[in-house]
């Protein structure tokens, strides 16, 4: 879902940095006022995690392949905002090092991975949870979540390819949605799974206060 340069337009580049930087702007006024101390190194753990699961890849179907996006997780645990800085650094560092996505379009892929995703998996998660109230309330809103995060961030992508002229929306929405349906199914075990551990060691860091 990583989109490198040249696949995008200039006013689908100006738009979508432009939203990226107002989103990781109130992202970061956010955390300035509510982040505790308490929450700063599991934002550097769940990142580094974050970064090392994106080199993982899972078979699909049709010898492709998939990789956690890991948004949703991150957004779980603190907060959607918390998980939109954590995107960020791991999207930017991916970019500049490992030339994973493009620097014209960084700000496509932190819209996408980074604020959608991020508040979909996490206010997805939150609807499921306040319905049960329970730990498999928990469990289940958590692979809805990092589904729909996945499965988002798709949509979104296609709508930039498509506005672009890269390709027919016609074709790259049920490419791009199809498949990553199935990634999504990927990202929702691997969420709960992380869940799970958290839930049965530390369930405390699941009451941690959100940004």
């Amino acid at each position: 879902m990583h989109i490198p340069d040249g696949f995008l337009n200039i006013a689908t580049v100006g738009a979508t940095y432009a939203i990226s930087a107002c989103g990781v702007g109130y992202a970061l006024r956010q955390a300035r006022n509510k982040l505790a101390e308490k929450q700063v190194p599991l934002m550097g753990v769940l990142a580094a995690f974050i970064f090392a699961a994106q080199m993982l890849n899972f078979p699909i179907a049709g010898g492709t392949s998939g990789h956690l996006i890991g948004a949703a997780l991150a957004a779980i645990l603190l907060g959607p905002w918390a998980s939109v800085l954590i995107m960020s650094c791991v999207l930017i560092v991916q970019s500049l090092i490992f030339q994973d996505g493009g620097l014209l379009t960084l700000g496509a892929n932190i819209f996408n991975m980074g604020i959608v995703a991020s508040l979909v998996g996490y206010y997805t998660y939150r609807g499921i949870e306040r319905i049960s109230g329970n730990r498999k309330g928990r469990l289940v809103g958590g692979f809805v979540g990092a589904w729909g995060s996945v499965f988002a961030a798709s949509i979104f992508c296609a709508i930039e390819l498509a506005v672009s002229g890269t390709s027919p929306f016609h074709v790259v929405l049920p490419a791009m949605a199809g498949i990553h349906a199935l990634i999504g199914i990927g990202e929702g075990l691997i969420t709960i799974a992380v869940l799970s551990f958290v839930m049965a060691t530390r369930a405390d860091l699941m009451e941690l206060k959100k940004i």
